[in-house]
Order: structure tokens, then sequence, then C-alpha cells
């Protein structure tokens, strides 16, 4: 039975490290577009050096894969973001849910967009910001 292209996906995403960023061009076409709530980036040379930067300033991140399925040339994850930085959460995990939609053109990803929460994944970890928008949440609340 062969692999689709959602779980090929994933266990390539799974591998990524800072050392071995190569592995992306299994995974995405040379014009990937790639949308996330703090960037937007086209094309694989520039996914490539976002990943680059991502990695070389966190301690460590894993994602916990909640959820998956695809349809048509679509696929969908629901995921777990546990990372650790040591500028954030005095360098403590910080855990984020979200989702991401995929778009493939044959076997490759051409579009990526994750949804997530950006408060909770980081300005909420910054000292001053993060008590502000805690405060803000608080009394929104009330």
């Amino acid at each position: 039975m062969d692999i689709n292209r959602i779980e090929a996906f994933l266990q390539t995403y799974q591998k990524l490290n800072k050392d071995n960023l190569e592995l992306l061009r299994n995974i995405y076409h040379p014009d990937i577009q790639f949308v996330d709530p703090l960037h937007s980036v086209t094309g694989l040379q520039a996914l490539t050096e976002y990943f680059n930067n991502l990695y070389a300033n966190v301690q460590s991140i894993e994602f916990i894969i909640d959820q998956s399925f695809e349809h048509d040339d679509r696929g969908f994850l629901y995921w777990t973001m546990i990372y650790r930085h040591s500028s954030l959460n005095g360098g403590k995990p910080i855990t984020v849910s979200g989702h991401s939609h995929l778009k493939f053109q044959q076997q490759l990803v051409i579009f990526h967009q994750d949804y997530l929460d950006s408060n909770a994944m980081l300005f909420e970890h910054i000292p001053l910001i993060g008590y502000a928008i805690k405060y803000l949440k608080q009394r929104a609340s009330q």
C-alpha cells in the first residue's frame, strides 16, 4: 500500500532540525507559499531561510500530531507544538495548539498555512508585554 501524501509529509517534518533543512525540498514545491500569523514567505529558498532562523533561535521544538486527514489535493493537520526558547518563559517549555492547511501539487506541498494563537506562542511570554496581554484578557473576561 502506498503511503499517502500527508503521512509522507509528516514523516519528513518530524525529522527536521537545523542540520537537515535540505529535507524541505522533499516535501515542498519550489514555489511554496507558506503563511503563519507572523510571517509569509514564497519560494523554497525563502522557506529554508525562515526555518533556518526558526531553528537557530529555539532550544527545542516538537510537534505532536493530534489528527490529520487528506481530501483531494488538500491536507489538514491538528497539532500541539511544544518548544523552548531561552528568551521566552524563562526557557521553560511553551505549549501551543494549532492547525495547518496544506495544498498539494502532485506529491509536493505548494501552499501551507498555519493557524495558531500568536499571543500564546510568543507575546504572552515576553516580560511586560505578556503581563499586559494577560491583564487585558482577564479584564475582558469579567
